[in-house]
C-alpha cells in the first residue's frame, strides 16, 4: 500500500528523505565498469564498440552493417499504422512549433557610438541523441530530442539505439525519419556514449549528447561531460500532485500510476489538504493497479518511493513543492492559475483537472526531458538553448578605446597583469 503521511509527523523528514534520495548513489562497481568501457572504446574505436555490442546485445556488427540503411527505415515506415504515423507527425509539429518560440537571434547593441557589443547565436555542428531500443518503444524520446535540434539548425543529428539480436523498433525508426535524424547507428549502452564522445572509425564525434538511458548510460554521460556537453544528469522519474480536495480521485490515482509504471525507482506523491480525498485516491490506486500490464513495476514504485501527504493548507503544500523541486508538478486544484505565481521550482507544471502529465510526455509541445531529483532548482527542461552556443561580440573604435582605455589599464594593473595593461596602453599612445 502507498504510505499515508502528515507533514506534522515527527518522522516525516526522515521518511521523505529516503524517497527523495532514491537512486542518488552510483555504485563504485558501476562507475568502474563504465570507465573501463569508455577507455576501451576511446583506445580501440570500432573494434571495442563492436565487441561490447556482441557481448551485451548479442549482435555482430561491422563498419558496413552498423548504420541503419534507408531501406531499413522504409521497411519500418511500412510496418507502422497510418494512424500512428499521423499521430507522430502531429506530435512533431507541436514540438517544433513550441520550440520555435524559444529561438534567440544574434544581436548587436549600438547604445554607444564608439563601442559595439553583441552576441552571436550559432547552432551546434553535430549532436548525438541516445534512444533506448530493443522491444522498448520510445518514439516520443526521439521527437523530443531530435526535433528541437533540427529547429535550432544543428548541422547533423546522429542517433544511437541498441538493437538486441538485431531487433529495431519500427516506431522508433519512424519517429527518427519524421524528426529528420541524419544517421542512425545500431549501438547502445555506455559504449555508444563513448563512441559519440570520442568518435570511432564509423561513428563521428559529436558536440553534445542528449537522451535518456539506464544507469550505465547516465553514468557514461556524466563521465564524458567536459569532453562533450550533455543535456543533464537524469535520475528516476517523479511526479508531485498538489490537491485542494477538488476533482476526481480516480483521475489523480491514474496520474500517479502513470509515473509509477516507469520503473521501480519512480516516485509518485500526492499532497492534499483533504484527508478524505487522500484516502479515496489511496483506494483508487489499489483498484487501478490490478489491471496494469506493468503492475509489478508500479507496485514497487508505489510501495517503496511514493506517498500521500496531508498538508494543513495549500500554502504548506506549495512550500513543500518548492523545497523538493519536482520533475512533474500537477496543480490539481480549483484555481491552478491562482497558485502558479507561487511556484518557484518545477521541471514542468500542469494546470487544472484536465491536464494530465501524460499530455506533456507526448504531444502538448514542451519538452518531456526534464530535471529530476530536485535539480529543477537550477536546471531547465531540454530546449532550443541546448542546441546552440553563444559568442560575445566586441568592437571598439579608436575613440572608444581612448575613452575607456584608462579604466581597462587601471583594472589590469590592479590585478598585476602588466602585459594586459600594455596591450591597451600601446594603442593609446599610437592613436
Amino acid at each position: 500500500m502507498i504510505r499515508f503521511l502528515k507533514i506534522t509527523d515527527p518522522d516525516f523528514e526522515d521518511v521523505f528523505s529516503a524517497i527523495a534520495g532514491r537512486g542518488e548513489a552510483v555504485s563504485a562497481e558501476v562507475e568502474l565498469t563504465v570507465r573501463a568501457i569508455i577507455d576501451d572504446v576511446r583506445s580501440r574505436g570500432d573494434q571495442a564498440l563492436f565487441d561490447y555490442t556482441a557481448r551485451f546485445d548479442h549482435l555482430e556488427l561491422t563498419a558496413e552493417s552498423c548504420q541503419v540503411t534507408s531501406g531499413e527505415i522504409e521497411v519500418a515506415l511500412a510496418q507502422v499504422e497510418p494512424t500512428t504515423l499521423d499521430q507522430l507527425h502531429l506530435a512533431a509539429k507541436r514540438i517544433a512549433d513550441y520550440h520555435r518560440k524559444q529561438k534567440q537571434d544574434t544581436w548587436l547593441s549600438t547604445d554607444e557610438q564608439d563601442v559595439l557589443v553583441g552576441q552571436m547565436v550559432t547552432p551546434l555542428d553535430r549532436v548525438g541523441i541516445y534512444v533506448p531500443g530493443g522491444k522498448a518503444a520510445y518514439p516520443s524520446s526521439v521527437l523530443m530530442n531530435a526535433v528541437p535540434a533540427k529547429v535550432a539548425g544543428v548541422g547533423e543529428v546522429i542517433m544511437v539505439v541498441p538493437a538486441p539480436r538485431g531487433e529495431l523498433n519500427p516506431h522508433v525508426l519512424a519517429a527518427a525519419a519524421i524528426a529528420g535524424v541524419d544517421r542512425i547507428f545500431k549501438v547502445g549502452g555506455a559504449q555508444a556514449v563513448a563512441a559519440l564522445a570520442f568518435g570511432t572509425q564509423t561513428i563521428p564525434k559529436v558536440d553534445k549528447i542528449t537522451g535518456p538511458g539506464n544507469i550505465y548510460v547516465a553514468t557514461a554521460k556524466q563521465l564524458v561531460f567536459g569532453r562533450v556537453d550533455i543535456d543533464m544528469i537524469a535520475g528516476p522519474s517523479e511526479i508531485l500532485v498538489i490537491n485542494d480536495g477538488s476533482g476526481n480521485p480516480a483521475h489523480i490515482a491514474a496520474d500517479l500510476l502513470s509515473q509509477a509504471e516507469h520503473d521501480e525507482l519512480a516516485s509518485a506523491v500526492l499532497i492534499t489538504i483533504s484527508e478524505q480525498f487522500g484516502h479515496q485516491v489511496e483506494q483508487e490506486i489499489e483498484s487501478q493497479l490490478a489491471s496494469l500490464k506493468r503492475a509489478a513495476i508500479a507496485r514497487r514504485a508505489i510501495d517503496d518511493y511514493s506517498a500521500i501527504i496531508l498538508a494543513r493548507d495549500l500554502e504548506e503544500a506549495i512550500a513543500f513543492s518548492n523545497r523538493i523541486a519536482p520533475e512533474h508538478l500537477e496543480l490539481a486544484v480549483a484555481d491552478p492559475f491562482g497558485l502558479l505565481p507561487k511556484i518557484r521550482h518545477a521541471g514542468a507544471i500542469f494546470l487544472g483537472h484536465h491536464t494530465p502529465e501524460a499530455a506533456g510526455d507526448y504531444l502538448a509541445g514542451p519538452n518531456h526531458t526534464l530535471p529530476t531529483g530536485g535539480t529543477a532548482r537550477f536546471f531547465s527542461p531540454l530546449g532550443l538553448d541546448d542546441f546552440v552556443k553563444k559568442s560575445s561580440i566586441v568592437s571598439f573604435s579608436a575613440a572608444g578605446l581612448q575613452r575607456l582605455g584608462p579604466a581597462i589599464t587601471g583594472i589590469a594593473e590592479l590585478e598585476g597583469l602588466e602585459a594586459h595593461a600594455k596591450s591597451v596602453a600601446i594603442r593609446l599612445r599610437n592613436d
